[in-house]
């Protein structure tokens, strides 16, 4: 039984500290210690399940994310906590699943436009996060890419909720476009040589010299892996936690014109012009792969990096997706059969909304090659990483997949359940036990809507629903509902039908 932990929060320390420059009273830097390993988790945003050349993709290259999993491990049946990107943030960083979290759905204040950062939905004054658990076990941390959880400016900022360091977009729809004006390092503005682009704008009978709007000088993503060195490199002599929350391959369909040079001729392409959402692309087709490649590129650097530091077998390398791919805004999952064979996409709770990668790699510790097909999800990382560093963990709702991540299923901690609510997309409720998975939707339109039931091992796309057949298993999950819900902060996301909560 491991320990309780204290749930203090230490200060956060000051961007030059973050960066290894400079020590403050108080804050002495501990020696490298072999024990503690530095931890790397790399999130992709709508990445999905069948986009990585490991899971089955044909069409987009991505070599480094596949060595990646030849030496470590691929897990086959991984979830985000959520089907969008917000509360699977929120949920990653918390332990905490759908019916306990603090941010249960995206959240935009009204009457603001796209283009003022107001930040979405903040973490509220005593959360305790991932973040918070690592600076108790002297670890400098660090989140760069894109928060979602609030601004520098109220109690969601990064620097308060477990990071010495941030760098990138706080507010989720400043993060729609790759060529901003500004990014934020540690809540300042951070300037970039850029003209302002209107990502959302429609484009109508759009001239080959307009799609040229779209594209800036700096690249967000490019910053973001510079920042990550730095980071890195000034942290090398302490273990270090880095969170790198990277927006691609989210839309707007940007990425830099020689990337998508790679690609030009290889598809049946099109022109974009706006018209399902965000930015026009000249290469429709092309310039999606691109993204994906090109995050696959940042990865690659990360990871040379590493191993040129000499920290490779003391370093975990984690990588995920924060939700299923985008149905939408120019991307299209069809050709590149980007869900693989699951049902849906971002913003359902069906499979292809929520099932992702998950790769590992942890030189000497994890076995390459190794395949896991125990179901898990990103609240369990939490759990997961105390266990990596023998630490005490606060409650959570998630289990430690360590062993799992070792090649060793059949060591691994089972779970009862694994619980999904959504408020988003109509109001949405999913439970998966074992290979049963039951699924609410448009509860919003109808309160008690009964439950739909698949088995997964024999139907993974979700189309044959056996509800009918086994009324004990529905009742079995009425039961895990009623455990598994709170009621939410704010009445909109209290979607579900008291009568499905008490008796």
């Amino acid at each position: 039984m491991q320990k309780k932990l204290i749930l203090t929060v230490l200060p956060a320390f000051s961007m030059s500290l973050a960066l290894g420059q400079s020590v403050s009273p108080g804050h002495e830097i501990p020696q490298r210690m072999s024990k503690n390993p530095n931890i790397i988790y790399i999130y992709a945003d709508d990445l999905g399940y069948g986009d990585l050349g490991c899971y089955g993709q044909k069409k987009i290259r991505t070599p480094n994310l596949d060595k990646m999993a030849e030496e470590g491990v691929r897990f086959t049946q991984h979830y985000s906590s959520c089907a969008v990107c917000a509360p699977a943030r929120c949920m990653l960083l918390t332990g905490r699943h759908g019916g306990h979290s603090f941010v249960r759905s995206n959240y935009r204040p009204v009457n603001f436009p796209r283009e003022v950062e107001t930040g979405s939905m903040p973490l509220p004054e005593g959360t305790f996060t991932i973040g918070h658990m690592l600076q108790q076990a002297g670890y400098a941390t660090g989140v760069i890419g894109k928060w979602g959880l609030g601004m520098h400016n109220n109690t969601g900022d990064p620097n308060k909720q477990g990071f010495d360091y941030f760098f990138g977009y706080q507010d989720q729809v400043h993060a729609h476009n790759y060529y901003p004006t500004y990014l934020r390092e540690n809540g300042l503005i951070y300037k970039l040589n850029n003209p302002y682009i209107d990502v959302h704008r429609t484009a109508n009978n759009i001239k080959d010299d307009d799609f040229d709007y779209y594209i800036g000088k700096e690249y967000s993503i490019d910053k973001m892996t510079e920042k990550a060195e730095q980071f890195i490199k000034l942290n090398h002599n302490r273990p270090f936690y880095l969170y790198m929350a990277y927006t691609i391959p989210h839309a707007s369909l940007q990425v830099p014109p020689k990337e998508v040079e790679e690609y030009i001729g290889k598809f049946p392409d099109r022109e974009y012009y706006g018209d399902r959402g965000y930015g026009s692309a000249k290469y429709q087709l092309a310039t999606y792969a691109a993204m994906v490649t090109y995050l696959d590129k940042q990865v690659g650097i990360i990871m040379d990096l590493i191993k040129r530091l000499g920290l490779d077998e003391n370093t975990v390398i984690m990588f995920s997706s924060d939700n299923g791919p985008q149905n939408c805004c120019g991307v299209d999952i069809e050709f590149f059969n980007s869900t693989g064979p699951l049902r849906e996409a971002k913003g359902s709770i069906y499979e292809g909304g929520i099932r992702v990668p998950f790769i590992a790699r942890w030189p000497g510790k994890i076995p390459s090659g190794t395949i896991s097909d125990f179901p898990s999800v990103q609240y369990d990382m939490m759990s997961t990483i105390a266990d990596i560093l023998n630490i005490p963990c606060p409650e959570n709702d998630g289990v430690s997949i360590l062993p799992s991540m070792m090649g060793q299923d059949r060591k691994q901690e089972q779970r009862k359940y694994i619980y999904w609510e959504y408020p988003g997309g109509g109001g949405q409720i999913a439970i998966r036990m074992g290979d049963w998975k039951v699924v609410r939707t448009n509860l919003n339109r109808n309160p008690v809507k009964p439950w739909e039931l698949y088995n997964l091992s024999k139907d993974i796309g979700e189309t044959n629903d056996v509800a009918d057949k086994y009324p004990e298993l529905i009742q079995e999950f009425d039961l895990i509902l009623k455990q598994a819900h709170r009621a939410a902060h704010i009445q909109e996301w209290n979607f579900i039908d008291q009568s499905l909560l008490y008796d």
